[in-house]
């Protein structure tokens, strides 16, 4: 049985919670690699574990370090989306793949690329 791949928007996810993740944008998505740590094992509603979880983060963001054994951190050569895209291409022919956005341009995207979508609040955000 195929691990399912859960793809984090990064950036997308951080900016859904007004906590000021502008004043350090890497510390914010260190905290969220942080916090979707449980997913590994735990999965998320109807998708249960183990899952794989891939972090795409950019800009300010892109230089976090992963985690050996944790969640995966992708950092984003160019547009954080592109990167997201192709990812969900990539896996959606070999496993159940999840991204989680709000982004609607996004979501069409990777939903025509045969990915599932689910929104922000589906994941553990700190």
């Amino acid at each position: 049985m195929t691990v399912p791949l859960v793809i984090v928007d990064g950036a997308n996810v951080v900016g859904s919670v007004p906590d000021g993740w502008w004043r350090d944008r890497a510390a914010a998505a260190v905290r969220l690699r942080d916090a979707l740590a449980p997913v590994l094992v735990t999965g998320l509603t109807d998708l249960p574990g183990p899952v794989s979880v891939a972090l795409v983060v950019e800009g300010r963001a892109r230089d976090i370090p992963g985690v050996p054994g944790g969640v995966d951190v992708v950092p984003a050569a160019g547009s954080g989306d592109d990167t997201i895209a192709d990812l969900a291409r990539a896996e959606a022919g070999s496993r159940r793949v999840v991204v989680v956005t709000a982004d609607r341009g996004l979501r069409d995207r990777v939903i025509a690329a045969g990915a599932e979508v689910r929104g922000p609040t589906s994941v553990p955000r700190r």
